[in-house]
């Protein structure tokens, strides 16, 4: 199973520093790579502050600290006033990064060890303190370092990773600077892109140097960054003698007595995104409403297994999860799913029940949709765990539960036993209820079109985040309805054909 030609490769540390490695090796010259490096990173920085005249550099004393002791030379060189400040003492730094000191201060720009009563100057801040072979929480003096800059108010320009942030998870220990932009170089990091690292990075930008990871067929990347692009190579226009029987029909499970919201908002996805036929198999007392809502739905009242066995029957796909509960009438929606032996969308109490279930079940048809706390139930360990390491916990359930696994969230995972991605979409509007009913309406319409169910759950998720995005970016964040995100669904699942040479950086 491959990639689409418009994602892009994520990487571990170690695997970079292998990248690196060979890279030098072939070109026999480390410090030309780190002085590439310095030179991408101070043009992105023109490029994003051609206003700012004064930047302070704060370098630590690995090769991430060569990086900025670089941007500090190409800055004096071009008049720039700058503040130099060491966080580990000139005359101790080795190899390229000593090189790269000598080059600042030839260019005029003396370091200033760091001390508690240095006050940062500057209308930029450089972060070039901790790099990729950083773990853990920062240790003195970088961290009193990484709270002075937080605490500046300036704006922030993370050199590879903000300092505090582990590249390789995500996860923020401690304190960690939180960077209006970061610039990462040779490949790029799965940590930067989901989890707490959302919450520090800023915009990233990604600068190859010259160096094409793909082309190292033995370092294989740990994950794909989705592209929008995704959606038009997945979804082609319908041929013209297609027919609803061709597209799927799902069954939605859903909406105990009281939740008939969940049931609704489920089955109404399920419709928008093309599926051929809708049932709804919800709490007699809902029915009324789903008819006058969706008369497109074939919606019917159920007391319990009984009522659900020929509806199940006659599904291609069932969703069930959103609203049943995890009483009688959710235990008998739950059941009635799993023994049909149908491809299947679980989410919400389906997870929750699953999860209190002592039973060994894993199947390969399923898609589990679990939010950390989820998660963190059908793992057994706490969701602070899950959030600690995203791609564990992801590989995690898996393993243990088969079949494709969404893990929500920032950066929301999936994961189906052979590739996992990593979707760069969605925005906080989306943390409001409803939403992930809204995922699991897409995701099991989106199951009777495409070829596997984690095809299904790829595509079902990035329709679902730009869906919110396009929301947003019409009315805002704050106010955004589970519901607001129908209409642009539907448009985003009849895509525009796309070039295969489309911009995707």
């Amino acid at each position: 199973m491959t990639a689409s030609s418009f994602q892009r490769p994520l990487y571990l540390a170690e695997q970079v520093r292998e990248l690196d490695r060979r890279t030098i090796e072939a070109e026999g010259d480390s410090f030309a790579l780190m002085r590439r490096a310095g030179e991408s990173a101070y043009d992105t920085l023109r490029a994003r502050w051609p206003q700012v005249r004064r930047l302070c550099v704060l370098c630590g004393g690995g090769n991430n600290g060569g990086d900025g002791y670089v941007i500090a030379a190409l800055a004096a060189a071009e008049g720039l006033v700058v503040d130099l400040v060491a966080l580990k003492p000139v005359a101790e730094l080795e190899g390229d990064a000593r090189r790269a000191a000598v080059m600042a201060a030839e260019a005029g720009v003396e370091a200033v060890d760091w001390n508690d009563e240095l006050t940062l100057d500057g209308e930029l801040m450089v972060d070039a303190m901790l790099g990729t072979g950083a773990s853990g929480a920062p240790r003195e003096p970088y961290a009193a370092a990484i709270t002075e800059v937080n605490a500046s108010g300036r704006p922030v320009m993370a050199v590879d990773v903000p300092s505090g942030v582990d590249v390789d998870t995500g996860h923020v220990e401690a304190e960690a600077i939180s960077a209006t932009l970061t610039i990462t170089f040779i490949g790029d990091k799965f940590g930067l892109h989901t989890g707490a690292a959302l919450d520090r990075v800023g915009d990233i930008v990604y600068a190859s140097l010259g160096v094409d990871p793909l082309r190292h067929g033995d370092i294989v990347p740990v994950a794909w960054r989705q592209a929008r692009e995704d959606l038009a190579a997945a979804l082609p226009p319908r041929t013209p003698n297609s027919h609803k029987g061709a597209h799927g029909h799902v069954l939605v499970i859903a909406g105990a007595p009281g939740m008939g919201g969940a049931a609704l908002m489920t089955s109404e996805m399920v419709a928008r995104v093309g599926a051929g036929k809708v049932s709804l198999a919800t709490d007699a007392a809902h029915v009324s409403a789903s008819l006058t809502r969706f008369p497109e739905i074939m919606a019917r009242g159920v007391r319990g297994a009984p009522d659900l066995e020929p509806m199940v029957e006659a599904a291609d796909v069932v969703a069930v999860g959103p609203g049943i509960e995890t009483g009688a009438w959710g235990q008998a929606a739950l059941q009635s799913a799993l023994d049909a032996g149908k491809p299947c969308v679980i989410d919400a109490d389906g997870l929750n029940l699953l999860a209190g279930d002592e039973r060994e079940r894993r199947r390969d048809d399923w898609i589990l949709t679990p939010h950390p706390g989820e998660a963190g139930r059908l793992l057994g360990i706490s969701t602070a765990d899950v959030q600690r390491d995203r791609r564990d916990a992801v590989i995690a359930l898996h393993r243990r539960w088969g079949g494709t696994i969404v893990l929500k969230g920032a950066g929301t995972l999936v994961y189906d036993g052979e590739r996992l991605t990593l979707c760069p979409f969605g925005n906080p509007g989306m943390a409001s209820g409803g939403m992930g009913d809204a995922l699991t309406g897409i995701i099991a319409g989106l199951a009777g079109q495409l070829e596997s169910p984690g095809e299904a759950a790829r595509i079902g998720v990035l329709l679902h985040a730009l869906a919110a995005d396009a929301a947003a970016s019409d009315a805002g964040e704050r106010g955004l309805l589970a519901t607001d995100l129908a209409s642009y669904a539907r448009t985003l699942a009849n895509p525009q054909p796309v070039s295969s040479h489309a911009d995707h950086t």
